[in-house]
């Protein structure tokens, strides 16, 4: 009885999994049904039977994106503190790593759509402020006790707006050195006083 569902929802993850890689690395106006439905190796009259609308489909590939960066910040987190270091020094250390230079496919959906979020649907814009929140409170829980409550949504502004900027001056040195400069910033200024984690270091 279960396996028509359990296929179906194996159907739907895949097509979710491919949109979420286009949509980071392409932007909103990448995402095309029939080119997705093909990238996932279905035809493109299946579209419909998964999702309502083009506009569904990114809101849930958004989220998606999302959930995907989540757990590998969650990763990053965890071996970062088991190596000493603070979470917040983890924090930085990944989001603005050289690597993302040149795998937005790979990296936080806000960071790769943050430009083009205001200009979508209400339904996607409703899923990509969902994003944003929660990229916020990843922040927050990495902060030391007594920071400022607005902390988390400043360096969050700045995590996402280094990276993007860094992206723009390319995967180069110029691109690179932006990065080293943003992670000093923000860990001599908001880094835990008792993190011996060297300031700036880089994965």
């Amino acid at each position: 009885m279960d396996q028509p569902t359990s296929r179906k929802q194996a159907t739907h993850d895949r097509i979710l999994d491919t949109a979420a890689g286009v949509l980071r690395a392409s932007g909103f106006q990448g995402v095309g049904v029939a080119d997705i439905m093909k990238r996932a190796g279905l035809t493109h009259g299946g579209f419909y039977a998964h999702f309502a609308s083009r506009e569904a489909l990114l809101a849930e590939a958004l989220e998606r994106a999302g959930q995907d960066s989540q757990v590998r910040l969650r990763r990053a987190l965890d071996a970062g503190e088991a190596k000493g270091g603070s979470r917040f020094q983890a924090l930085v250390d990944n989001y603005l790593a050289d690597r993302h230079l040149r795998s937005p496919e790979s990296g936080c959906p806000v960071a790769a759509l943050a430009s083009e979020m205001p200009r979508q649907s209400d339904t996607v814009r409703e899923a990509a402020a969902a994003r944003i929140e929660a990229l916020t409170r990843a922040v927050a829980a990495t902060l030391a006790p007594g920071q400022p409550r607005e902390a988390a949504g400043v360096i969050a502004s700045q995590l996402v707006g280094a990276l993007q900027i860094a992206r723009t001056l390319g995967d180069n040195s110029k691109g690179r050195r932006h990065l080293a400069a943003s992670r000093r910033f923000l860990l001599e200024q908001f880094a835990p006083d008792d993190s011996d984690a060297p300031p700036g270091a880089t994965h």
